[in-house]
């Protein structure tokens, strides 16, 4: 018998919502009498793939399924059984809720295997639910059960996404004006939020449609119970979606109006700019001719001339702000 360093469980189903942990010894001598039988695996083990071929004796392409490093939700059905791949929102500590990790779920008449290469928080729920007594009653209800808890998981991030969107959103909108540190913390949030709603969208909507596969097959472990958890879920899984896409949608009105507001403001800053090098235009002018070493200049010889100059300029000055005034330029 191969040694399975990368179990991490082995539950048998009793059929009544609860299962026992039998552990690698149990594993080794399970007989498909003894009730439904699922094995939790870790990818990263290099001996899960020996065990996976000379003891669970998958076919190849099953095994490259469950074993695949990259995995986009997908239901796929052979004649032997299905296979079924889905993602949820990362929890780990430390980990960013984009970076979504994935379970791959090989389904038999008695057996399900399941790999994962991160820890999976709804594995857990599961997990718990069977050693309380109050959790999936076969093989297909465990498989409702698993899609149920990755996407209820997902409710606590898209919250918090929604949240932040609203608040960038009021933020714009209610402010008359921004500095631009402001402007610029605001544009790195929206950036992040968008980001986080585009990563999830793109394995989201992929999983609604594979869940909906799912639901659609003929297969005896798809019965009423099982066929409701997992409409359930599909409905869940849709709101999910349209909520990311009003996220998208909201973090999009916020960057038109974010763009808006700076180009406003460096409107207004050229247009001060052009207004002060209009007004010293004619005085540049003026300052120049007289300042030109060249003999013949007026006043050189007069006290009084500075101050003539300095009048002068304050009544072009004038003029200048009532012509530009008359003009609706300023």
């Amino acid at each position: 018998m191969t040694d399975i360093t990368g179990l991490l469980s082995a539950y048998v189903l009793d059929g009544r919502g609860g299962g026992k942990d039998i552990g690698e010894p149990g594993l080794q001598a399970w007989t498909p009498d003894q009730g439904d039988l699922w094995v939790h695996l870790d990818c990263k083990d290099p001996e899960t793939d020996t065990w996976l071929r000379e003891v669970a004796k998958l076919d190849n392409y099953v095994i490259d399924g469950l074993l695949a490093e990259e995995s986009r939700p997908r239901c796929d059905t052979y004649e032997d059984g299905t296979l079924l791949a889905l993602r949820g929102v990362n929890l780990n500590p430390g980990a960013d809720p984009e970076d979504m990790v994935s379970i791959r779920i090989w389904i038999e008449d008695n057996r399900i295997i399941s790999t994962r290469i991160r820890k999976l928080m709804a594995v857990e729920d599961v997990r718990q639910q069977l050693t309380s007594g109050k959790g999936a009653l076969s093989l297909g209800h465990l498989v409702a059960r698993l899609a149920a808890a990755m996407t209820e998981r997902m409710g606590p991030t898209l919250e918090e996404l929604s949240d932040l969107s609203a608040e960038m959103e009021d933020q714009i909108l209610n402010s008359d004006r921004g500095e631009p540190t402001e402007f610029r913390d605001l544009r790195h949030k929206l950036i992040d939020c968008r980001q986080t709603a585009i990563s999830l969208r793109r394995y989201i909507q992929p999983q609604r449609e594979a869940l909906v596969r799912l639901v659609s097959l003929d297969e005896p472990w798809v019965d009423e119970r099982v066929t409701g958890r997992l409409r359930e879920t599909i409905d869940r899984v849709t709101r999910i979606t349209e909520e990311l896409d009003e996220i998208r949608e909201r973090s999009a009105l916020v960057q038109d109006e974010l763009t808006n507001r700076i180009s406003q403001r460096m409107e207004k800053t050229m247009y001060i700019l052009t207004m002060v090098a209009t007004i010293m235009l004619p005085l540049g002018f003026l300052t120049g001719l007289l300042g030109i070493n060249v003999g013949g200049i007026p006043g050189a010889e007069t006290p009084w001339a500075f101050w003539a100059v300095c009048a002068g300029s304050a009544v072009i000055i004038a003029i200048e702000v009532v012509l530009l005034r008359r003009l609706r330029w300023l």
